[in-house]
């Protein structure tokens, strides 16, 4: 019979097992006690070089009795009738090696007690061998057959590959890639850069050389993708891989982190293409879920700007922890009806109500409050823009510091028990509109810190992907044939991703006891012109030949570097090490509400230059931007002011 009909045969009979199940176990009992049997009949042919002694028969047959009996309990007793022999592990192996010596040492129990005198003493010891490399061997036999007959075929089948990475995670790759036929992959090797490991051969595959010699191997083994295999790289070492393959000219894909295997479960399954985020090298967030249930089960919850890039993310993992309802108020229609279908969809246990509003507007924010008594309010809210808010001033405050005195105020009517001001790191020393509305807007928030309900403020940077930011801007640039506009060479920023920004910001939501500013850990900061050549890596071109980076000059509002606040020197730490707390004064609520009728005044007004000298007054590390003092002074104290 030729190899590929006896795989198919075999392959029948694995389907028919996997059909009947109740069929499997009596056939592993019986073959357990026919190795159980062997075993001791070799033993005994082993001891009496084959001939076995006429006097010797009844010690066999004692022999054979207690051995089926107490290996048969101890196979039992350990589960060794049940699991998937294609599986077999070390751990499988030690189980069967426990449960013969505790087969084994009852049955000379019972031996010693009940068999004539004169039981050869060698016996026990070649049975226990035998029988444990029998029953080991059968189940190994198993594997590699299943595994054999898996990768039957032509061996040129299948798309070409090499693992970048022959860690655990690149040997489990390997493993599901060999199982799953389905995937169409053909493994030549791996390529990895560890110096010890070249030369070897991991489950049979070689490994054959590091990343600088990709272009070589990717020639001589005709190569067509290359899947990156180690979750762990940092965001220079991912860049170092993309090079490789840039210049080796293969397509490349990668493997998830724990975490996302975790959530979606599989590996091959999960390959998919390289991000930005990867290259940025983040690290998982440890969570303490428990604070955060006990913040959020059960209670409701109100996000305002729900359909933003923060806000619909902080819907999604609250809902991982079953609040009693989930409110979203959002002013644009159109996203928040596709976050309602998206959150009903995902989480039909969760009672998720969409309404559209603005919190500028006092009466209706009373509506929904009435309605739903939300006890924990995450306020996401805002104009955020920084070149924008340059050009409409009144509008950002009149938005972030007047709509989070309404959320605030209506909220503390309400009895909230926690809000939550989302801020961000361009509250720190803001040269803009939009940075010191939104300080503004903390030390509004924070006014209402009385002893009762909790609020506080989470501050972080730019997050990937986000609505506006400069990682879809690129991308949109890259498919278009390019030019990248990046506004300064030294221009850099602190980047998270969102799902992580979120995550941090319900973390320090639970630890809050209220009147703090929590600053998120954003790592380092990095050089937009980086990032935007290695998205252009990404995307497979090569900066600088096939997309040009055209520098454009800062925009109305823009730092060079983002601050948040000298992290170590203003902040004090918390339990967890990505959290701090930045140590600042507040200020009372009386002077609070003096500032907001002057605010309104002023924008009932559309006093420009006197709303430039109260943001002055009120933060005095406010250093307004070029493009504002133009606004505001005449061109000849504009001059003496150096702008």
């Amino acid at each position: 019979m030729e190899r590929t009909d006896f795989g198919r045969h075999l392959r029948r009979l694995g389907a028919f097992l996997d059909r009947h199940p109740r069929l499997l176990r009596p056939l592993v009992w019986l073959l357990h006690l026919t190795l159980i049997a062997g075993s001791g009949v070799a033993a005994f042919l082993l001891r009496f070089e084959f001939r076995i002694p006429a006097n010797e028969w009844t010690h066999l047959g004692y022999g054979l009795a207690a051995w089926l009996v107490c290996k048969s309990v101890a196979f039992r007793w350990l589960g060794l009738d049940r699991g998937w022999w294609r599986f077999v592990s070390i751990e499988d192996l030690a189980r069967i090696g426990l449960a013969n010596v505790g087969g084994s040492a009852g049955a000379a129990l019972v031996i010693t007690a009940l068999a004539p005198r004169g039981f050869p003493r060698s016996i026990y010891i070649l049975d226990l061998v035998l029988c444990f490399l029998a029953v080991s061997g059968a189940r190994v036999a198993v594997r590699i057959l299943c595994e054999n007959i898996t990768r039957a075929g032509p061996k040129e089948a299948g798309k070409r590959v090499l693992i970048y990475g022959a860690g655990e995670a690149g040997v489990m790759l390997l493993r599901e890639i060999r199982s799953n036929p389905r995937l169409g992959l053909s493994v030549r090797g791996f390529v990895d850069d560890s110096p010890s490991k070249i030369g070897t051969r991991i489950q049979g595959t070689p490994v054959l050389g590091g990343g600088e010699k990709l272009k070589e191997l990717a020639v001589q083994y005709e190569i067509e993708e290359v899947l990156i295999a180690i979750p762990s790289a940092t965001g220079a070492e991912m860049t170092r891989i993309l090079e490789h393959c840039h210049r080796a000219g293969v397509a490349f894909r990668t493997i998830p982190g724990l975490g996302e295997l975790i959530e979606n479960g599989g590996l091959a399954r999960q390959i998919r293409e390289v991000s930005v985020e990867d290259l940025l090298g983040r690290n998982p967030v440890r969570l303490d879920e428990t604070a955060i249930r006990a913040h959020l089960e059960g209670r409701v919850v109100l996000v305002t700007g729900a359909a933003g890039s923060i806000g619909s993310e902080l819907c999604r993992q609250i809902a991982r922890f079953h609040p009693a309802a989930l409110v979203g108020l959002e002013i644009a229609e159109t996203p928040l009806f596709d976050l309602e279908r998206r959150m009903r969809q995902a989480f039909p246990h969760v009672a998720f109500h969409p309404e559209i509003g603005t919190i500028q507007n006092p009466a209706r924010l009373r509506e929904i409050f009435a309605r739903y008594r939300p006890q924990v309010v995450y306020h996401a809210a805002a104009y955020k823009h920084v070149p924008v808010m340059e050009t409409h001033a009144f509008e950002a405050v009149e938005n972030n510091v007047f709509g989070t005195y309404n959320v605030a105020a209506i909220g503390a009517e309400y009895g909230v028990e926690k809000f939550v001001l989302i801020s961000t790191d361009k509250a720190v020393r803001p040269t803009s509109v939009m940075g010191v509305t939104k300080r503004i807007a903390e030390l509004v928030a924070l006014s209402f810190q009385d002893g009762g309900a909790r609020y506080v403020a989470v501050r972080f940077g730019n997050v990937l992907g986000s609505a506006g930011s400069v990682v879809p801007l690129f991308r949109e640039q890259i498919a278009a044939g390019g030019p990248v506009t990046v506004t300064h060479p030294e221009m850099r920023r602190y980047f998270m991703t969102i799902p992580e920004a979120v995550q941090l910001v319900l973390q320090a939501a639970a630890m809050g006891k209220g009147g703090e500013i929590f600053l998120l850990d954003m790592g380092q900061p990095v050089k937009i012109v980086d990032l935007a050549r290695k998205m252009i890596l990404l995307s497979g071109l090569r900066p600088d030949e096939d997309i040009q980076i055209v520098f454009t000059g800062p925009r109305p509002g823009e730092k060079l570097y983002e601050e948040l606040s000298t992290f170590e020197e203003e902040t004090v730490p918390t339990f967890h090490e990505k959290i701090r707390i930045f140590t600042s004064d507040g200020l009372p609520r009386a002077r609070v509400d003096d500032l907001l009728r002057e605010l309104r005044r002023i924008c009932e007004e559309r006093d420009l230059a006197r709303l430039v000298l109260l943001f002055k007054e009120v933060v005095p590390d406010y250093n307004p931007s070029r493009y504002m003092l133009e606004r505001v002074l005449p061109p000849a104290r504009a001059a003496v002011a150096g702008v």
